[in-house]
């Protein structure tokens, strides 16, 4: 793999992005940096004194409280219909919150994380909030690096934008999700986990296991109940874990959680700091697309028997596509209705953009311009294959989104029924 290219967009694109200058976040108002509050713990005592057992599913089926309903109406469905609604096209439904660049591990797809860049601040990750809170934006998910890195300003970060209404998504590796932090997490109102796992055990190159973490994936998995969120296993299917990701799908499957798939990417843009290029065990090679595609289809075979999974039949069998680099464009809403937020407060539309100089403008200040988001995606679209940000085009439409919701309604909104095909 010694070969890779250092990037995967063409290269006048990748200059264009790379060549400008980001604003700077203006100071605070009045120049004092503004704090966020201290959670108090437990915030919901009866709740934290409650037996797990009490709510452990009956007859198997969990069952979702009016309230835990409204707040995912709250954090999805209102803002969709908002956004459909309302003049202009910049309507964010989804912001990604960097509050960390660092990372515990060293994944060798990982592009993302810098341990040389320092974490977000108090003032810029309340700002962050306040601002995204007089937009159309109901859906925080805090990302990183690792995010539990800083455990008790993830703890403030997830209580203060909970109580302003926001539906919390947290993504972790697990590994420094301990007890406390899950109890401190789930108190303060956190929504979703996105537990980012991709073998059994400790792979080359793979160090986002399953083994290491089996005791806090447990717990985790039994206080959902108890407090109402939910969780979901992300799985990035590489060239060496292919019997894992059937593994941790049927694990997932066993104990009623959903799973999600990315297929293994190399970076798209310039990132000086990648190391990984030389003798990389994950990148997908041309050798290699028979066994991803077998895998492919048994996901779409077990999807279609019922398993939970966030991605839908024609996501999957796109990945198929995407590594023969035969993708067409699928109407991508980054910038739209999703939008990066850096460590730094400076926005961005996509993950894949994280590292761009490019100015898009930053909180309380954007600059982001559809027509020339538009002409950039041309040129990277066919290159992406963010999963998130597919999931968001997909079900971006009127027709597939009245069909779900309907679709839940007629279940009385106790867990998703299917997707949205």
């Amino acid at each position: 793999m010694s070969d890779l290219p250092s990037f995967r967009l063409s290269t006048e694109v990748n200059q264009q992005l790379m060549n400008g200058k980001r604003s700077a976040v203006p100071p605070p108002p009045g120049g004092v940096p503004q704090t966020l509050p201290q959670p108090p713990f437990p915030s919901r005592p009866e709740l934290f004194e409650a037996a797990d057992e009490e709510y452990f599913p009956k007859n198997g089926k969990r069952h979702w409280t009016a309230p835990q309903i409204w707040r995912s109406m709250q954090g999805w469905m209102f803002p969709y219909f908002r956004s459909r609604l309302l003049p202009g096209e910049f309507h964010p439904i989804i912001s990604y919150l960097f509050s960390e660049s660092k990372c515990n591990l060293d994944c060798h797809y990982c592009w993302a994380y810098d341990n040389r860049i320092k974490g977000m601040s108090e003032d810029i990750a309340k700002r962050s909030i306040d601002w995204l809170h007089s937009t159309t934006c109901r859906v925080l998910a805090l990302m990183g690096g690792e995010v539990l890195l800083r455990p008790d300003f993830a703890h403030k970060i997830t209580y203060y934008a909970a109580k302003k209404g926001f539906w919390v998504y947290l993504p972790t590796n697990g590994r420094l999700l301990r007890p406390e932090v899950i109890d401190r997490l789930a108190d303060a109102g956190v929504a979703t986990v996105n537990l980012a796992v991709d073998a059994w055990d400790l792979k080359p190159g793979l160090p986002k296991a399953m083994q290491p973490i089996r005791t806090y994936f447990d717990y985790l998995v039994r206080k959902q109940y108890k407090y109402g969120y939910s969780v979901f296993l992300n799985i990035n299917i590489c060239r060496n874990n292919l019997d894992d990701v059937r593994q941790l799908t049927e694990l997932a499957h066993d104990r009623g959680i959903a799973t999600d798939y990315h297929i293994c990417e190399t970076p798209m843009m310039e990132h000086s700091e990648f190391r990984h290029f030389e003798n990389n065990p994950v990148f997908i090679r041309p050798q290699d697309h028979p066994a991803i595609g077998e895998l492919v289809d048994w996901l779409i075979d077990k999807q279609n028997s019922g398993w939970q999974m966030v991605n839908s039949v024609q996501r999957l069998g796109e990945m198929k596509k995407f590594i023969e680099k035969k993708l067409d464009s699928w109407g991508c809403r980054a910038g739209q209705n999703s939008i990066i937020i850096r460590t730094d407060g400076t926005l961005a539309p996509c993950f894949p953009m994280y590292s761009a100089t490019h100015d898009w403008g930053t909180i309380e200040a954007p600059k982001l311009q559809v027509e020339e988001l538009r002409a950039m995606k041309t040129g990277c679209e066919a290159n992406c294959f963010s999963t998130l940000n597919h999931i968001l085009a997909f079900c971006y439409n009127d027709t597939r989104v009245i069909r779900w919701v309907l679709k839940q309604a007629m279940h009385g909104f106790q867990g998703v029924r299917g997707n949205m095909e």
